[in-house]
């Protein structure tokens, strides 16, 4: 039989249990980011390198694109928010994202026309708003003034 006894210091024990606790909070405030959980399972908002990864990302939720070209337009996300961002931001915290954490951040919006949704007549238009490769906003929308606007996941 052999018996091995290590004593560690309170300092390096404080010091791995400080650290154990920083990497798991980061983990768990970092997941929100990259995974949203939506009634299909799991949605991954990263490797948006393409049109064509967009237009996948948006047709995963059986959604039908018009085949007229997507519009873009990159701005800077403002530092603070007014009461309508703030509202729509709650459209994205509901499918886990967060705008406020790109402030001051160069954010290119692409939104695609839809061919046909179910129950509204009028023009809808799916908008993404990218960051690095990554969706950090999306939205289903009329262009009606009196429409809505609704998460896309």
């Amino acid at each position: 039989m052999f018996i091995y006894s290590v004593r560690a210091s309170s300092l390096k024990f404080f010091a791995v249990l400080v650290l154990t606790v920083a990497l798991l909070v980061g983990v768990w405030l970092t997941q929100d980011d990259v995974l949203a959980a939506s009634s299909d399972g799991v949605v991954d908002f990263s490797g948006i390198n393409t049109e064509e990864d967009r237009k996948s990302f948006i047709e995963g939720f059986g959604i039908k694109l018009s085949e007229e070209k997507e519009e873009s337009e990159s701005f800077v996300m403002p530092e603070s928010f007014d009461r309508v961002m703030m509202g729509y931001n709650e459209i994205q915290k509901s499918q886990g994202l967060d705008l406020s954490k790109y402030a001051r951040k160069k954010i290119t919006r692409y939104t695609y026309k839809v061919a046909e949704y179910q129950g509204y007549d009028g023009d809808v238009v799916v908008n993404l708003f990218v960051f690095r490769d990554r969706i950090v906003g999306c939205d289903i929308s009329s262009s009606d003034p009196n429409g809505f606007v609704k998460p896309l996941v």
